[in-house]
């Protein structure tokens, strides 16, 4: 396994222009234009997470004011991107509501997003990674089932957890996870305290 420091990583991410997606830079203005409004709270009581890769933070907000904060947190091997396909390994930068909670998972504490989201599918679509088809069907899926499809070419299964039986020192030092966002376990079930369903989670 292949594991960077996330000071690495981020050198190599500036030196290498012609990372995946960036021929498609026109298709992330979507996600990017979401993402430059996200920041600020939607009501002054609003309880809300931001998940900062260049700063591998995890803060939670009541409104402005800092209610928690982890780091170092982990993100995906593939780095945080406006658009993932499935099994680049990269964290899914946007916008995302909670959407379940698996007390049972083996990392400890999952805490679900509702990835891949409609932004997701619309500049999946724009950019030819979905078809119309591909996208009719999407959004079929989720007027059925009330969430996101996690098996299409978008990948899914997207969330914030902790490390279960998983190398802390690893945690300590470097971006590993599949694409979720990775945080102690007692930091999990701090967050769990927090939050709850439809909670508001911007990556950024």
């Amino acid at each position: 396994m292949s594991l960077l420091s996330r000071r690495r990583f981020s050198t190599l991410a500036m030196l290498s222009p012609l990372l995946p997606f960036a021929s498609h830079a026109a298709e992330a203005d979507l996600i990017e234009s979401l993402l430059a409004k996200a920041n600020v709270p939607r009501h002054d009581d609003e309880l809300w997470v931001l998940i900062d890769d260049g700063e591998a933070s995890l803060t939670v907000y009541r409104g402005n004011r800092q209610v928690e904060r982890f780091s170092p947190v982990s993100l995906g091997r593939g780095g945080a991107r406006t658009a993932r396909q499935r099994g680049d390994k990269a964290t899914p930068m946007g916008e995302f509501r909670v959407n379940r909670f698996n007390r049972e998972s083996q990392w400890h504490i999952f805490i679900g997003l509702d990835y891949p989201t409609p932004a997701h599918a619309r500049m999946a679509l724009k950019s030819g990674i979905y078809t119309e088809r591909d996208y009719d069907d999407y959004f079929t899926y989720y007027k059925r089932y009330g969430h996101p499809p996690q098996e299409t070419v978008l990948g899914g299964y997207i969330g914030i957890h902790g490390l279960g039986g998983a190398d802390p020192d690893i945690h300590a030092s470097y971006h590993w996870t599949q694409g979720c966002v990775a945080v102690t376990n007692a930091q999990i079930e701090r967050l769990e305290s927090l939050i709850d369903i439809g909670t508001r989670v911007v990556i950024r």
